[in-house]
């Protein structure tokens, strides 16, 4: 019953600014790591950002200091703020999270997927 529901994709010029939500609901006792991966056409899915349940981030070397990613636990949500978005940027970008729903093991939930397009 645990799904995450992601939103904020869309077209973008070069140099602009897009940010992506994605929200898990259902059943969930606890939500340890969230992140954010992407993919592009013939290309393998590449982790863009992660962060701890304690607030800890990581970043691809692409994205540094251009993505932020943060999350608020009391919506179980976490973001991703793209600034200075670039047209190499373009990609699905997909949501995931470990969650424990109650049986205390955590596994690996996946958002839809959003489209995110910056054009030159």
């Amino acid at each position: 019953q645990v799904q995450l529901v992601e939103s904020g994709g869309g077209l973008v010029q070069a140099g602009g600014s897009l940010r992506l939500s994605c929200a898990a609901s259902g059943r969930i006792f606890s939500i340890n790591n969230m992140g954010w991966y992407r993919q592009a056409p013939g290309k393998q899915r590449e982790l863009v950002a992660v962060i701890t349940s304690g607030g800890s981030t990581n970043y691809a070397d692409s994205v540094k200091g251009r993505f932020t990613i943060s999350r608020d636990n009391v919506k179980n949500t976490v973001y991703l703020q793209m600034n200075s978005l670039k047209p190499e940027d373009t990609a699905v970008y997909y949501c995931n999270a470990y969650i424990d729903p109650g049986s205390r093991l955590y596994a690996a939930y996946w958002g839809q997927g959003t489209q995110v397009t910056v054009s030159s």
